[in-house]
């Protein structure tokens, strides 16, 4: 099918309401929306923000589970011009405070109780720390707090909204115009938001669906709207297609293959993390995910024996390499069925991205040699918001942005990841790239995760630390004796921990941050 020319991400809505307007757009529980629907939807309530003053430029904050109302809510902020922020529902009020406050959206656009949690003091706590929020908007079938207004008489008031007043907005926005703001994970200090634009987005989605054709397009989206792999990965790339999303409102493994089977899901992709829970599922052989055409595992390398365990569907596997700063988009490996390429790389570059290895002394890293991945591209962020000091340091003076991860260009012209700048340690005077031990840990068969991060050491400057998630019986005798022979001495960990579950952030990576808090403590305890 023909696709128009589409310069918001909206469009795509537009377009597929038009072609195919019927087709199944969004599915929640007993909640079917067409893409004539979607559209309908996304529509009233951009006439309705921009009844309440919303202008380009703009901030418009929505905080929600994975749901339909998340998807409406972002493509109708966009399609005006407005500038879309997601919230997690499970930030406490300090995480609320800060995107709220850098951010200051004109709209918010929230829930008010999910499960337990009440979230009426939290909204007004928000409301009275940033004076540019004119308005707090309760989904509806949510408790209306006193100074909020209902969704529905919201939307109700966009209805007068002058005829033509919505097509003027939407005619002049879009292309490179920024769209999104998420906020990173703050690892190294208070979270940053970066800002995407519709171009950006619009271009990676329709390149990804390329690389990873499907037909139809049927996936599951339980992550966390404030992250891109919610937004891009998932949501932009099916609506792309024209595909399906099949929202569920927190991951639970049997829940989740529930779904795939019922709902026809052609496309299982998360982060290693979840796959092992999954497989982990009390008789998984009993589901039947023959439908599925494709497995993707994004977010952190995954683990040879949890590669082994997906190939035994006999589904092609995919993977890619990304960060939010270049809109997901800097590697992709193709749908294969070969371990070695899917446990060793993160495929090739993906296509518009020119990617130079970095050696700290700033030349260009020789072949096999490990370097700092700088990427140039029309996928790249536009901004850190408000922070033009950070953006100038994230990027070198030709327009290079500087990510931070390192990695190995191979001889077949597919990349090895070895980890992170600053999670590089020097131990007795030579480099030492965790990632590369930790494949070697993981390799062992009683090993389902393992992480390296490294500690203070009198003698040796720096040693590792490994935390280690084991599926079978295994002491650290068994795995310094596998270390041993298979990596130079200096790379062996100082340490081994048995951990019953490496801690995980919110996404399904592991919290090195945490770990290396506990590498603190155990550099001075004997080993488990």
């Amino acid at each position: 099918m023909r696709l128009m020319s589409v310069t918001r991400i909206s469009d795509f809505v537009t377009h597929f309401a038009q072609q195919t307007p019927h087709a199944e757009a969004a599915v929640f529980s007993n909640m079917r929306w067409s893409y004539a629907e979607l559209e309908h939807r996304v529509d009233a309530l951009a006439k309705a923000l921009l009844a309440a003053g919303v202008v380009k430029g703009d901030r418009v904050a929505t905080m929600q589970t994975p749901r339909p109302e998340f998807l409406s809510a972002f493509l109708a902020a966009t399609s005006i011009g407005a500038i879309w922020v997601g919230l997690n529902p499970k930030y406490r009020l300090a995480e609320f405070h800060h995107v709220i406050t850098d951010a200051e959206p004109k709209i918010l656009l929230s829930r008010t109780r999910i499960g337990e949690r009440r979230y009426d003091v939290d909204l007004r706590t928000l409301q009275d720390a940033c004076p540019a929020l004119e308005h707090i908007v309760v989904f509806d079938n949510d408790p209306l707090i006193s100074g909020a207004v209902a969704y529905r008489d919201f939307v109700l008031a966009g209805a007068a909204l002058p005829p033509g007043d919505l097509a003027a907005a939407r005619m002049n926005c879009g292309g490179r115009d920024p769209c999104l703001i998420v906020y990173t994970s703050g690892s190294t200090g208070r979270p940053k938001g970066a800002v995407l634009g519709h171009e950006g987005i619009i271009a990676f989605s329709r390149t990804q669906n390329g690389l990873w054709p499907l037909d139809p397009y049927r996936t599951l989206n339980y992550f966390p709207i404030n992250h891109v792999g919610c937004v891009v990965d998932i949501t932009a790339s099916c609506l792309a297609a024209g595909g399906c999303l099949i929202f569920q409102e927190q991951f639970d493994p049997e829940s989740s293959l529930e779904a795939a089977v019922s709902e026809r899901v052609t496309l299982l992709g998360s982060v290693p993390s979840v796959f092992q829970m999954q497989l982990a599922v009390a008789d998984f052989e009993r589901y039947d995910l023959s439908g599925l055409q494709l497995i993707v595992f994004e977010g952190a390398p995954m683990p040879a024996d949890l590669i082994e365990q997906l190939l035994r569907l006999g589904k092609n596997i995919a993977t890619n390499y990304g960060m939010t700063e270049t809109t997901s988009a800097i590697t992709a490996l193709e749908p294969t069925r070969d371990a070695e390429l899917l446990t060793e790389t993160v495929g090739s570059a993906f296509p518009g991205v020119d990617i130079r290895l970095i050696i700290a002394d700033g030349r260009v890293a020789a072949a096999g040699e490990v370097g700092e991945v700088w990427v140039r591209s029309h996928y790249n962020f536009l901004q850190y918001w408000r922070d033009t000091a950070a953006t100038a340091q994230a990027f070198s003076p030709d327009g290079y942005f500087r990510t931070g991860d390192l990695a190995v260009r191979r001889p077949d012209g597919r990349y090895r990841l070895a980890g992170r700048v600053k999670e590089m340690f020097k131990s007795g005077g030579y480099n030492v790239y965790p990632r590369e031990v930790e494949i070697v840990i993981e390799a062992h068969p009683a090993v389902t995760l393992a992480a390296v991060v490294c500690a203070p050491d009198p003698l040796w400057h720096e040693v590792g630390i490994a935390f280690v998630q084991a599926n079978a019986a295994i002491d650290a005798a068994d795995l310094r004796q596998w270390c041993a022979g298979r990596l130079a001495n200096y790379k062996i960990p100082k340490r081994f921990r048995l951990l019953p579950a490496l801690p995980l952030l919110p996404i399904g990576k592991i919290d090195k941050v945490a770990l290396r808090r506990l590498a603190l403590e155990t550099a001075i305890q004997p080993s488990d």
